[in-house]
């Protein structure tokens, strides 16, 4: 079974964490770094931020909390 993590997102020119979609998460992993494989890029950036670490990704942040 797979534990259901929140993920919330901010850009740098953005003042409030927005809850997101792995979908969107996705999007927004390809769209900042499209070299990379999103897919697993987002498994370690859920991996890090279940830990309560706070990931910077480009110009976007990813955390499990606002």
């Amino acid at each position: 079974m797979k534990a259901i993590i929140n993920i919330y997102t901010q850009y740098t020119y953005e003042k409030k964490w927005t809850k997101t979609s792995e979908k969107e998460a996705l999007r927004m992993i390809s769209e900042e770094m499209p070299d990379t494989d999103a897919e697993g890029t987002l498994k370690y950036i859920v991996s890090q931020i279940s830990k309560g670490k706070t990931i910077t990704l480009g110009t976007c942040k990813f955390r499990n909390s606002p």
